[in-house]
């Protein structure tokens, strides 16, 4: 079984349902992390690959288009769950959500981007591809009237992460 193989065994074997999760990224000096609660995970290109969803006006997705890679750390117990409601509602660019969380990172096995600290699912990925949503996406009405109302900002960009490290951490 090839490296990729493997990992997409056991990426496959120990997703399972995705409720809420951070989404962590880095570039240069700067960390910050995201809650998202949209993911994806499956083989494309012959190659494990997570995807994740990031409005354009996040600043996690200015600082994911510079550094084209990130980390995804499931929670597998309720340890982070007012970190990741903080995360969810905070922009990082008006503070540290990472300390403010009282969130510890670790060093990623593969790339630069830290991992969240916990009983985790962690998913180490460098983007190899990014497609953004466009206004001509056909998409169903309920889905735009819930999701992409003014308020919400604007849409998506959907990166696709090989997964280059799929792994389970405890606390």
């Amino acid at each position: 079984m090839s490296q990729s193989d493997a990992i997409a065994a056991n990426m496959v074997s120990n997703l399972g349902p995705l409720s809420a999760a951070f989404l962590t990224v880095k570039h240069e000096d700067i960390v910050n992390t995201m809650t998202i609660g949209w993911g994806s995970h499956g083989i494309f290109w012959n190659r494990p690959i997570f995807i994740v969803a990031v409005r354009t006006a996040r600043y996690t997705n200015e600082i994911l288009e510079k550094a084209l890679e990130f980390t995804v750390t499931i929670p597998e117990d309720d340890a982070l769950k007012e970190a990741l409601a903080l995360c969810g509602r905070v922009s990082g660019r008006d503070q540290d959500k990472i300390t403010a969380a009282g969130l510890v990172t670790l060093p990623s096995k593969a790339i630069q981007t830290p991992i969240i600290a916990g009983t985790a699912r962690q998913y180490e990925c460098t983007v190899v591809y990014r497609q953004a949503m466009t206004d001509e996406a056909l998409l169903s009405q309920e889905i735009k009237q819930r999701s992409y109302m003014p308020e919400h900002g604007p849409g998506h960009i959907f990166y696709y992460g090989e997964v280059l490290q799929a792994y389970r951490t405890n606390a």
